[in-house]
């Protein structure tokens, strides 16, 4: 998938823990851990806001768009 999830980057750079963002965002630390790991389908706005005013970031500091080569290129 072309969409790049850089949650784990964040984090690290904010010192903070999975634990801490997923209860300050009302998120269990299984779907967290599932979204830091890009594994899963979509995400809410919903959750995308809260994550960005827990983190202090932009939603581009998260997702990232990164061009997959053409098959048979």
């Amino acid at each position: 998938m072309p969409i790049k999830v850089n949650l784990a980057v964040m984090l690290a750079q904010r010192e903070v823990k999975s634990k801490d963002l997923a209860q300050a965002i009302g998120i269990t630390e299984a779907n967290l851990s599932l979204l830091k790991q890009g594994k899963v389908k979509g995400m809410r706005f919903e959750t995308l806001a809260a994550i960005c005013a827990q983190l202090q970031c932009q939603p581009g500091d998260i997702l990232s768009y990164e061009d997959e080569p053409v098959a048979g290129e």
